[in-house]
């Protein structure tokens, strides 16, 4: 039960503070529009999400458990990708304020994370076939699994939105150290994935 929920507590840390097309969405907003008018697009993956994971669900549910132990190897070699990535961010963190011409909020967010790819991979390659594992234990793992990577998830882009909305001067800096610990995460994990898809 542990695992899961560190692993969905630091999987969601990454995916929010991994600089996307969400995050700059929601940071335009933020800076032009105010917290009022953005706090609701923290709560837009789990709108997005949706239907990625009852695709990606329906697809891994039907396929054999050799196929689901090569998507967690390839898995772990996202999450490598995902760590050096992360740590680039971290060596090279940079906040530069982009005009956005958007004027909606929300469900501008959800299309944007629709739009983005990066949720179809995670959920096929990481997500996916970790949800199903710990199901296969006992349904509690896995919606414990799900539970703290959106409740993560959306703390965390709350924090951001306050962050540079409040506190544009710290805002960088402790997303600069989260980002820090975040990519030692990811590789931790990413190491447990390849050794699982390998040994089972």
């Amino acid at each position: 039960m542990n695992y899961y929920i560190i692993f969905g507590i630091t999987y969601a840390l990454a995916a929010s503070l991994q600089p996307g097309p969400l995050q700059t969405y929601i940071i335009s907003q933020t800076l032009t529009k105010g917290w009022k008018a953005t706090i609701t697009t923290a709560f837009a993956p789990i709108i997005s999400d949706i239907p990625i994971f009852l695709a990606v669900f329906f697809l891994l549910t039907n396929l054999p458990p050799t196929f689901i132990n090569f998507l967690r190897i390839i898995g772990g070699l996202f999450l490598f990708y995902l760590s050096y990535s992360t740590f680039l961010s971290w060596k090279n963190y940079s906040y530069k304020n982009k005009d956005n011409k958007s004027i909606g909020t929300f469900f501008n967010a959800v299309l944007v994370n629709l739009l983005n790819p990066n949720p179809y991979i995670g959920w096929s390659l990481i997500m996916g076939p970790m949800v199903i594992e710990a199901w296969n234990k006992t349904p509690s793992f896995a919606i414990t699994l799900v539970a703290c990577f959106y409740l993560t998830l959306v703390l965390s882009l709350i924090g951001i939105i306050f962050l540079f909305s409040f506190a544009r001067s710290i805002g960088p800096k402790i997303s600069r150290a989260l980002l820090g610990l975040s990519s030692i995460g990811l590789f931790i994990f990413g190491f447990y994935q390849i050794y699982r898809g390998a040994t089972l």
